[in-house]
């Protein structure tokens, strides 16, 4: 019977059984100004932020 000559650490190990591939995030257009963002999140559009197609907090310009 073969026996390894190292341990095999548990990175490695799971590393090798792993069967998950990485997958392309979702993109969800908004309604309110057609600004393309991941699903549940919150996005900067011209100095707003917008969350389920409306404002959340707007950006003051300092003059």
């Amino acid at each position: 019977m073969a026996h390894p000559k190292r341990k095999i650490s548990k990175t490695r190990r799971d590393k090798r059984r792993t069967h998950y591939k990485a997958s392309s995030p979702q993109i969800a257009t908004c309604p309110t100004t057609g600004e393309q963002h991941l699903y549940h999140r919150a996005f900067w559009h011209e100095g707003k932020l917008y969350y389920k197609g409306q404002v959340v907090i707007e950006k003051e310009v300092l003059a």
